[in-house]
């Protein structure tokens, strides 16, 4: 049961007597609240299982966030709704947040709609791409993540089994085959060319086929092709043979599992600010593709938060509601979740996270996935233009900033210190121009020192082969560091270049970072919207995984013996086992579970475990 909150506690701004009033006589009742701004228009929308507790939490300074102290600074005014379950109380919630999108709530685009493949009733069932109301009488697969996902199952399909795809008033008033006919992607059953005996049979193979039973039907296709070969039917026989290795195709296209798995397989990436969701679609064992999504979020927003306010937006506003939801980390308000998307269903709905077998591959495939598709996001042109104007702008430059560099510090207690150096121009980063320096000749830990010897390094190079200098350089840093480039930059003469140093604040939160530049005292704070400050944390952020990936492959390529020594439960002989199948550790690391399992003397769930140590 959850502590009793009171006045004594710490609550209320005593500039505010008007919240005063309205948190004593809250009630304890499941309900909404919204917190209010003074144009009497909602900041955030949330609710509760216990709204007086819930909302007076909001005001005990000690325990709240950076986001939640910002957000409590503009609220004049709360308005709860109460109500009799959990589950009604997250429907009126999710309602409220896409009626009014506040600004301190993770915002989702609202896509009800989702695309089905429909299988009609009938004699000659015809095979269709559906989306909305399902009125009409027949089978409905799905839902697929895209139009394009169907129309793709569709035409290999029509291709394999060739099932009508006409409108029923067409088909009831032909009196010749159609150009289907003529391309073999329809056996023109409204002429009479195929018996309904032998249309029955290609409509069950579909079905079976979207039912996840690939298998069967290649197996039973497998017979028929045997039997027409015996019989001489070659033609016959080669029409099988052409249906299982289309079949062959489509599966290696869905990406079948050979179980009957119903689930969804939630994805999360987050950096610089923006954030991507992809769902996983698996039916009958069958992956359907995914969906991706990229909400707005707030400043300080962690990733429990947006998973949370994600499921709850996305399984109540239409979408198909599967037997389990796949996440690769369990929030603690994840199971009351559960529990009132299940009553909302009507059937138990499991939120779980898998660490092994094929959801685990599942899972891993929507993360780095995820990762991938926030990558393109933020290095697509269009999205790279307004970041460089608007970095111009910010920073007040004389010219946009075509050419930046960004350095970073990575070593361990001081040890093999490393500086990376990535560079990025108008079309997003230079890969081919990233740049590691092996720090040397200092005292372990001096960052000043390090960050000063790249630099000199680098720019001191560039000059001497007079290739082009850049526009912007970043070092990740705060004031000492940006004094150790400054003198730097006036010693090499580089007066061109502009140079600015971005620390993460007194807090070291994700979007309180401070931009140091030249000549003021004091930090410049850019709004938590920003598309400078994303634009920033964004290069900051990749200077430091190029930094931290190769410091890692150095340390583990000079303690290459010790990390083999040291996996769980893998003894000299299973080391030699794995060295000898794999020639070599890189290797090993290189491989997934399965790969690992296929060495002699080891077992999945021992792969499962060196490969959780190599990429731990």
């Amino acid at each position: 049961m959850s502590q009793e909150l009171s006045p004594e506690d710490g609550i209320l701004p005593k500039d505010k007597p008007q919240i005063k009033k309205i948190l004593a006589h809250l009630s304890k009742k499941p309900g909404v609240y919204q917190m209010l701004d003074k144009k009497g228009e909602p900041l955030y929308v949330g609710k509760a299982k216990n709204l007086s507790n819930r909302v007076k939490s909001y005001f005990i300074k000690q325990h709240i966030s950076p986001k939640t102290e910002l957000m409590v600074s503009y609220v004049e005014d709360i308005h709860t709704t109460v109500t009799e379950t959990e589950t009604e109380a997250l429907i009126l919630e999710n309602n409220l947040i896409k009626k009014f999108k506040p600004r301190f709530n993770v915002l989702f685009r609202d896509d009800k709609s989702y695309p089905f493949v429909f299988l009609s009733s009938g004699d000659y069932p015809r095979l269709a791409y559906h989306r909305g109301a399902k009125k009409e009488k027949g089978e409905y697969f799905g839902p697929f993540p895209s139009s394009t996902a169907v129309r793709q199952s569709l035409s290999l399909m029509q291709k394999t089994f060739q099932i009508r795809q006409c409108e029923d008033s067409y088909f009831a008033n032909r009196s010749r085959p159609c150009l289907q006919y003529q391309i073999k992607r329809c056996t023109a059953p409204c002429v009479g060319f195929i018996s309904q005996e032998d249309y029955a049979k290609d409509v069950n193979n579909i079905r079976l086929f979207y039912q996840g039973k690939s298998e069967q039907v290649i197996k039973q296709l497998q017979k028929k092709m045997d039997k027409a070969s015996l019989n001489l039917e070659f033609e016959l026989a080669a029409r099988y043979r052409d249906q299982i290795k289309n079949m062959r195709h489509v599966m290696q296209q869905q990406v079948i599992s050979g179980n009957d798995s119903d689930l969804d397989v939630i994805g999360v990436a987050y950096a610089s600010g923006v954030c991507c969701i992809m769902v996983v679609f698996i039916r009958q064992g069958m992956m359907l593709g995914n969906k991706t999504y990229f909400p707005k979020v707030p400043k300080f927003s962690d990733i429990g938060e947006i998973i949370n306010s994600f499921i709850s937006f996305y399984y109540l506003s239409g979408a198909e509601i599967p037997k389990q939801v796949a996440i690769n980390s369990i929030e603690p308000q994840l199971q009351e979740l559960a529990d009132a998307i299940s009553e909302h269903k009507g059937s138990k709905v499991s939120i779980k996270s898998v660490t092994r077998g094929q959801i685990k591959e599942w899972q891993n495939f929507a993360d780095k996935n995820a990762a991938h598709s926030l990558r393109a996001k933020l290095n697509s042109k269009s999205n790279f233009t307004k970041r460089l104007l608007e970095l111009q702008k910010v920073l007040q430059l004389e010219q946009i900033p075509k050419a930046i560099e960004c350095f970073d510090i990575s070593h361990t207690q001081g040890q093999q210190t490393v500086a990376s150096c990535v560079v990025f121009d108008e079309n997003g980063p230079k890969k081919a121009d990233y740049r590691m320096f092996n720090i040397s000749g200092i005292t372990a830990g001096d960052d000043y020192a390090a960050i000063g010897q790249a630099l000199k390094r680098r720019y001191k190079r560039l000059k001497e082969e007079l290739k082009q200098l850049p526009d912007l350089v970043i070092v990740d840093g705060g004031k000492g560091q940006l004094a150790k480039a400054e003198e730097i930059f006036d010693e090499l003469e580089l007066n061109a270049v502009s140079l600015i140093g971005v620390s993460k604040g007194s807090d070291r939160k994700v979007g309180m970072e401070q931009i140091w530049v030249p000549g003021q005292h004091q930090p410049l704070l850019l709004k938590d919207d920003s598309i400078a400050l994303h634009f920033i944390q964004h290069i900051r952020d990749e200077a430091h995984r190029f930094a931290i990936t190769k410091h890692r492959h150095q340390r583990k390529k000079s303690a290459t013996k010790s990390l083999l020594e040291e996996i769980p439960g893998v003894g000299n002989k299973r080391r030699q086992s794995l060295l000898r199948h794999f020639g070599g550790w890189q290797e090993v690391e290189k491989a997934s579970i399965k790969d690992i399992a296929k060495a002699p003397g080891i077992s999945l769930a021992l792969a499962e475990k060196i490969y959780d140590y190599l990429h731990g």
